[in-house]
């Protein structure tokens, strides 16, 4: 597939959470391919093996790459390890808030732990990243937020109503923050999947995928790649009038 270039990212320092697998790592495969500075985080000495591995893969494919660790949902953690990376290497002006669980179940059977868990990943953990970083993207040029949110926090699906909930709550912090801070040149929107090809979604029964697609007017499940293109294009200067924006990217499945 095509990797649109943008030539404005080539040693641009982006944050990446949820770098080391499905559409969090498309997003940082495609970033070292623009030659841009990866910066992604890793939770404890269970993800360091995985971090340095991937570590290696982003620099081999032409960029640069920095392992920190910190868990979403730490903000004390979140803080130090993000200032102890700026007074190393200078400001972070890039920041894709991709890290995200989903623990799908029907309403009667929803347990307030799951529903904290999702809610504190989803939503709270891109909130307290995004704070983090904000007084150091009032010192930098050209910053770029990029949330993640997804089609079911436009449209809603049974069985995931702290999921969809989560999702929706991206969209309304995407605004506001796009609202308080374009007066400083800093941008933020969101892009919402559909469904995309993933290890969960190549488990599923042929039946099942042929239901989906059959509800998708491009007939196919979206690729990582294709997200990850767009993540780039809202991170560089060729979007430098969007923000505030919800942009959809599932083959017309919500329209």
């Amino acid at each position: 597939m095509l990797v649109p270039e943008y030539v404005d990212l080539k040693d641009k320092t982006i944050l990446v959470t949820g770098a080391t697998r499905g559409i969090g790592n498309a997003i940082a495969r495609n970033l070292a391919q623009q030659n841009a500075h990866i910066v992604f985080n890793y939770r404890g000495d269970h993800g360091r093996d995985r971090a340095q591995s991937l570590a290696a893969e982003l620099e081999a494919l032409g960029g640069r790459a920095t392992a920190i660790e910190f868990d979403v949902t730490d903000a004390a953690k979140i803080k130090s390890s993000i200032e102890d990376f700026i007074k190393e290497h200078g400001p972070i002006t890039g920041l894709v808030n991709n890290a995200g669980i989903s623990k799908d179940q029907i309403v009667l059977r929803l347990k307030e732990q799951d529903i904290a868990q999702t809610l504190n990943t989803n939503l709270l953990g891109p909130m307290l990243v995004t704070a983090a970083l904000s007084r150091s993207f009032l010192k930098a040029e050209n910053v770029s937020v990029v949330n993640i949110s997804s089609v079911v926090g436009l449209m809603g699906n049974p069985s995931q109503i702290s999921y969809a909930a989560s999702k929706a709550g991206i969209l309304g912090f995407t605004k506001s923050y796009a609202k308080e801070l374009a007066s400083r040149n800093i941008r933020c929107n969101a892009i919402c999947p559909g469904f995309i090809t993933s290890d969960m979604t190549e488990a599923l029964d042929d039946k099942i995928k042929e239901s989906y697609i059959a509800n998708i007017p491009l007939a196919r499940f979206g690729d990582p790649q294709e997200v990850s293109s767009l993540v780039c294009f809202l991170l560089s200067q060729a979007s430098s009038y969007i923000t505030g924006e919800v942009i959809k990217i599932d083959g017309g499945m919500y329209i």
